[in-house]
């Protein structure tokens, strides 16, 4: 007689036998962006409530900054021992040619953005985007139209400047010059190519890695501004009068950056700068001058003021009228 087959069961394991657990669900490492939050605000999320971790990040971008610069810097001289390019322990001329000196301090500074886009993920458990601006990313359609207005802030800024000069019996003969193109082509390939990467990674590191691991616990976005700017300014080796210049340069733009959700306006002023300052010492075959820094006339001051405030203005108009975000979604 055949045995009756063992009755099968629809649903479930077997009675007596093991029940096996369900597989827990891993939390992602790059936390959600907070919601409805100013830029300042937007490293605040579940793994940034310890503090340690802001003066963790600080210190590995700051340190960072140093030793990244100090190892692109003497890669550059072996380089220049190879070709044969003097080398010289000046501080504010390391190397004989002007040109090949404007490309190591540029990569210098450069190079330290993968290091602050890498911190903000692995410390804060943050996307790297949220350092560009409230919507995640670069905003380009809006970082060029700063551009437009930077252009022309920086343009009345220079008149200012000039005006200023004149008025108080000093020659300004020295801010313009031609050498012709042969100088001043291999320069201005390097301006355009590098001061882009230069300009952002400092902008990413004082205007935007700094106001926003203070605003992780402050609500005010002031201290933050200023600590990052008087940074900023430490690292430049003017007088007074430079370093004011520079000091509210980076308030100015700091301010702009909460005001307007994002990196871009700064961005974009600090680019457009630095390609007419470099750009005006390579047309004139002074581009070694531009690389030194010391004393800066008051009169420039004037400048500044009129750069800045047409700038701000001038951004705050237009985002306004465009209706740009301030706040991420």
């Amino acid at each position: 007689m055949q045995e009756n087959p063992r009755p099968q069961i629809p649903y479930g394991p077997p009675p007596g036998a093991p029940v096996q657990p369900y597989p827990q669900r891993t939390q992602p490492w790059l936390l959600p962006t907070p919601s409805g939050a100013r830029y300042d605000h937007l490293a605040r999320n579940a793994a940034t409530t310890r503090m340690w971790r802001q003066i963790v990040g600080t210190i590995i971008v700051g340190a960072g900054f140093f030793v990244i610069g100090l190892v692109v810097l003497f890669v550059g001289m072996v380089i220049a021992a190879i070709v044969g390019i003097p080398v010289s322990l000046k501080p504010d001329q390391l190397f004989g040619d002007p040109v090949f000196g404007l490309v190591f301090l540029l990569l210098s500074i450069a190079a330290v953005l993968p290091l602050v886009f890498g911190t903000a993920a692995l410390i804060q458990r943050r996307r790297p985007g949220t350092l560009s601006s409230v919507a995640g990313r670069l905003r380009w359609s809006w970082l060029l139209s700063c551009v437009g207005v930077a252009v022309v802030a920086l343009l009345l800024g220079q008149l200012a400047q000039v005006l200023a000069l004149m008025a108080t019996g000093q020659q300004i003969s020295d801010l313009f010059g031609w050498k012709g193109w042969a100088a001043f082509l291999p320069a201005l390939i390097v301006i355009v190519v590098l001061v882009p990467f230069q300009a952002a990674a400092e902008e990413y590191m004082f205007r935007g890695w700094v106001v926003q691991a203070f605003g992780v616990h402050l609500r005010n976005p002031v201290w933050g501004i200023v600590l990052g700017s008087v940074m900023f300014a430490s690292l430049h080796g003017y007088t007074w009068v430079g370093l004011l210049d520079v000091f509210s340069f980076g308030v100015v733009m700091g301010w702009l950056a909460v005001r307007t959700g994002g990196l871009e306006a700064p961005i974009a002023m600090h680019v457009v700068n630095n390609m007419l300052a470099f750009g005006l010492s390579a047309a004139a075959g002074q581009l070694d001058r531009a690389l030194q820094q010391g004393e800066v006339p008051w009169q420039s001051l004037a400048g500044t003021v009129v750069q800045l405030a047409v700038f701000a203005f001038g951004v705050l108009h237009l985002a306004k009228k465009r209706a740009v975000s301030t706040i991420s979604g």
